[in-house]
């Protein structure tokens, strides 16, 4: 297997971006609808707006992950980032989501003075439980109908690390 590489979003990854997003999967275990066009990622991944930092995964050239952290700007909550992710299909389970939270983990740790990390992750999505448990997060509790996927409301769980 190829090396991964982690590095930052370039302009030039958002049509892999935009493909990986369009995967069933990805929009089934994410908050992102389906069969959204090129021009709505070039402005969700604006990268010019504070507190903002996108990631990508690549082996052997192709993009197969992404990761979003936002840092809140709120002066009580300065403490605080949000972080939601995606991985290729072919490349679940081949250790590009652990590389994603780890450089996450990093750079909000230390390079942006970030002490609490918090995330969405839908209840029957046990891989990506199990991935940010790994790395340090916990469930704090439990949305009922959080969204509404596949014609049902969803659960979804909220997850944090917290750095003492």
């Amino acid at each position: 297997m190829q090396p991964l590489t982690i590095r930052h979003l370039e302009p030039a990854d958002l049509p892999q971006v935009h493909a990986l997003y369009a995967e069933p999967h990805a929009f089934a275990d994410t908050l992102q609808p389906p069969y959204q066009p090129l021009a709505a990622w070039e402005a969700k991944l604006d990268s010019t707006r504070p507190g903002v930092v996108h990631l990508v995964a690549l082996r052997g050239g192709k993009l197969v992950g992404q990761l979003g952290l936002e840092a809140l700007q709120s002066p009580r909550r300065r403490h605080v980032a949000t972080l939601g992710m995606g991985v290729k299909a072919a490349a679940q389970r081949t250790g590009v989501g652990s590389a994603l939270v780890v450089a996450a983990l990093e750079t909000c740790e230390q390079w942006m003075n970030i002490s609490r990390i918090e995330l969405y992750v839908y209840t029957q999505n046990k891989a990506a439980v199990g991935l940010y448990q790994k790395h340090g997060f916990v469930v704090e509790g439990t949305c009922r109908n959080y969204a509404f996927r596949d014609g049902v409301y969803v659960d979804a769980h909220v997850m944090a690390r917290v750095v003492a």
